[in-house]
């Protein structure tokens, strides 16, 4: 169910995340907002996907606060925030190889009631071929086809909020433009929040609504796509 277009689903308040005595995230504050595109930037290293890890709990924030749907999930399990509908593709896709592309999607099914356990139409809408490949394990696709199929298992779950991890990394320039698409129509169903963490920066300026570089496991640059400094933008990730 939308909650309108200017209310956000997340709100991240200066949150802190350490291995250790390493510190992977310094001080990150975003919001991310139904129908809209925040697209996280930076080099490798620079703490994107420990920010991915901490939204879905994999790892606990030692200070600040993460806020979803009007609640506090700081110290939530990660299978309680799947309940609560957040998705995460990571990178690497993480597909169940001796799986069937059916059974991989299934697995989808986990948090969500029983009436509710059936894959949407707009799975195979998106990413026709994970229908014709139903009965294929999922070992046997090619890259791109298993990164359609890591989306359509996180679509399974209705998500308001989808995490993707570099979902272009490595994958065939026709299949980027399927799933370029793809994250376009579930914008336009302005129910779902997305945060994108990418590296390919003409990807990103043409889905993000909002532009965020890291550096460090900091936040350095910060604006919404109308009010992109493109010299700017690209000085913030050269440093």
């Amino acid at each position: 169910m939308a909650t309108g277009e200017n209310t956000a689903v997340l709100e991240v308040d200066a949150i802190d995340l350490k291995y250790g005595a390493a510190q992977a995230l310094r001080g990150i504050s975003l919001r991310a907002e139904p129908g809209k595109v925040t697209c996280v930037l930076g080099r490798n290293g620079v703490g994107k996907t420990s920010l991915l890890r901490a939204l879905v709990g994999q790892h606990p924030v030692s200070a600040g606060s993460i806020t979803f749907d009007g609640a506090d999930i700081t110290t939530l399990p990660t299978a309680e925030r799947a309940r609560r509908r957040i998705a995460y593709v990571p990178q690497g896709r993480e597909i169940f190889p001796l799986l069937t592309v059916e059974e991989n999607l299934e697995t989808g099914f986990a948090p969500l009631p029983r009436d509710q356990r059936s894959v949407p139409d707009d799975v195979f809408t998106l990413f026709p071929v994970l229908r014709d490949m139903l009965r294929r394990r999922g070992g046997d696709l090619s890259g791109g086809q298993q990164q359609q199929l890591a989306i359509g298992r996180a679509l399974v779950m209705r998500p308001r909020l989808l995490l993707l991890d570099e979902p272009t990394e490595g994958i065939q320039p026709s299949i980027i433009k399927d799933i370029g698409r793809a994250i376009s129509f579930l914008r336009s169903l302005k129910d779902m929040a997305i945060i994108l963490v990418e590296q390919y920066l003409d990807f990103a300026q043409e889905l993000g609504d909002h532009l965020v570089v890291m550096d460090r496991g900091a936040i350095v640059y910060a604006c919404d796509k109308a009010d992109l400094d493109e010299a700017a933008l690209k000085r913030a990730l050269a440093i």
